[in-house]
């Protein structure tokens, strides 16, 4: 099975003010196969929306990058001209953002934002086969009457329907990576539902990565998941691996505090304290302080990265059966 991407010990952090930079994406490493979906989860301030932006080179202007390299199918984006990552950007890799109306221009129609993605892939199209394209991807991710819809604006359009304008632009150009970023926040569950089938369909021969803090996305649609705390891959696994048998503390209390029927009479269960911010992170894992395992150990060094079964990793100085320490 081919890989799509990978990233190797990827690192970057941001530059305050004084030129100091603070570390947040610590040696981050994972790959996306063809055909299948990887999950990226974690609690908000983890760091998952800025390894998403890493894979698109779109980080903000105070990021740093401080090593490591993302490899798409074989080539470093990292290493890529500003013009060839352009040619690369919303074809082969693309993006759903988290926020349509944020993300959609309020004063363009639907019909030319996305048009636009098209024409400046394929300049030569004409405006005929472009208005065409359009009403076929409107049609695909279930948008009714697509010939008249596209002349409309974004708010004319509802919550969900803007979600699936967003998936539309994305998939366009049949990207080879779809990156989705939160795509059902703030959605209800029926239009959750209806948004998570129209991108399983898009999983086709492509990548997918979904970033998400809703584990129950990441059971409906993907195959791989990379748990993310603090700006660190603390477990990666498949899915049933991570969700039969998390391994990780943070993992362990993720799952814990799925709502289930079973738990109706108990208290839902937390995990105590909150992220720490980039200017917290402390020299030893940085669960450490929300942690009920903690040992002295775990506030001084970096934990290990174990192997543990066919395709399960962590990194916890926890002791598991059958491990095998992949690096300090």
């Amino acid at each position: 099975m081919a890989t799509i991407v990978e990233f190797k010990d990827y690192s970057m952090g941001f530059k305050d003010d004084d030129g100091v930079v603070f570390n947040l994406l610590d040696q981050v490493s994972f790959k996306v196969e063809e055909g299948r979906a990887l999950g990226i989860v974690g609690e908000s301030g983890c760091g998952k929306s800025m390894t998403s932006l890493s894979m698109m080179r779109l980080l903000p202007p105070s990021a740093v990058v401080q090593g490591g390299e993302i490899l798409f199918q074989g080539r470093n984006l990292l290493q890529m001209s500003d013009a060839e990552m352009e040619k690369v950007r919303g074809k082969d890799i693309s993006m759903i953002f988290q926020e349509p109306m944020t993300a959609l221009n309020p004063v363009l129609t639907i019909g030319f934002q996305i048009g636009e993605a098209l024409k400046i892939h394929e300049p030569s199209i004409t405006k005929e086969e472009q208005q065409k394209r359009v009403v076929e991807v409107l049609a695909e991710v279930g948008i009714s009457n697509p010939e008249t819809r596209l002349n409309q604006y974004p708010h004319e359009f509802s919550g969900g329907m803007r979600q699936r304008v967003m998936i539309a632009m994305a998939v366009i150009n049949h990207p080879i990576l779809l990156i989705a970023d939160e795509p059902t926040t703030a959605l209800d569950v029926t239009i959750q539902a209806q948004i998570l089938d129209i991108m399983k369909k898009l999983k086709g021969t492509g990548g997918l990565v979904v970033v998400t803090h809703n584990l129950g996305i990441v059971a409906d649609i993907c195959e791989e998941v990379v748990v993310m705390y603090a700006g660190r891959a603390v477990e990666r696994g498949t899915l049933k691996a991570i969700f039969d048998h998390p391994l990780h503390p943070y993992t362990q209390g993720l799952m814990a505090s799925i709502p289930t029927t079973k738990s109706e009479k108990k208290p839902l269960h937390t995990i105590p304290g909150t992220v720490p911010t980039v200017f917290d992170f402390k020299e030893g894992c940085r669960f450490a302080d929300r942690c009920e395992r903690c040992t002295e150990e775990c506030r001084k060094k970096r934990p290990p990265l174990k192997k543990v079964g066919d395709d399960h990793l962590v990194q916890c100085f926890l002791p598991f059966e059958g491990e095998e320490i992949v690096h300090e």
